[in-house]
């Protein structure tokens, strides 16, 4: 698979999980005085737009939802 397409935004993300979007940006930034449930290789902020990888979301939601 390309590079390009194991990097995608949490809106992206959120369709192809089946994951409301808040949830992927609070596992991304951490809420509440918890830490991000995601590593810093997963996920980040690229000016306003997070993006996340297709092996955190794998990691931690399991397979992409058909």
């Amino acid at each position: 698979m390309e590079v390009i397409n194991e990097v995608m935004t949490l809106s992206e993300a959120s369709q192809k999980w089946n994951v409301p979007q808040i949830t992927l940006k609070n596992a991304c930034a951490g809420q509440k005085g918890y830490p991000p449930r995601f590593t810093t290789n997963e996920c980040r902020k690229s000016g306003r737009t997070w993006l996340v990888t297709r092996q955190g979301m794998e990691r931690l939601y399991g397979p992409e939802s058909e």
